[in-house]
């Protein structure tokens, strides 16, 4: 499930952060959490690896710049480009609601082979209920 994104004109640390902001304020829990990303700048910023290790969450990065080792961030990224983001927009306002549905629609109604044709959503709330029951039957 995307927790967190952000359209932006660069990468800069600032911008993608704020893609892991998001994530980490939509964040349902408290599970040990690790990041994995390639070693971009941005990422091995000292500003991201602050906010990583302030919310307790372990950095893990590819061995180089291998796209291959990030495979499903990849494959999202795919997805949205070929599947929903394919219409030009006049501005950066009409992208910005443009990806939001897209994420939307990532998330909520498009069924994945991978996860028995189910939603990203779906799952993820399942899990959730799975772990806040297994849980209570702690004595």
């Amino acid at each position: 499930k995307i927790m967190g994104y952000s359209l932006s004109s660069n990468m800069n640390t600032e911008n993608v952060a704020k893609a892991l902001k998001m994530a980490i304020k939509n964040r349902s829990s408290s599970d040990p959490l690790i990041h994995h990303s390639d070693r971009g700048l941005q990422y091995c910023s000292g500003y991201y690896q602050k906010i990583l290790n302030k919310n307790e969450i372990k950095p893990s990065m590819t061995d180089g710049y291998d796209c291959y080792q990030n495979a499903l961030a990849e494959r999202i990224n795919g997805i949205l480009k070929q599947e929903f983001l394919f219409y030009r927009t006049k501005n950066m306002k009409d992208l910005s609601s443009l990806v939001k549905e897209s994420i939307y629609l990532y998330n909520t109604k498009r069924p994945h082979l991978s996860l028995n044709m189910q939603t990203p959503d779906k799952v993820h709330k399942k899990s959730e209920e799975i772990k806040h029951l297994s849980g209570s039957n702690i004595v």
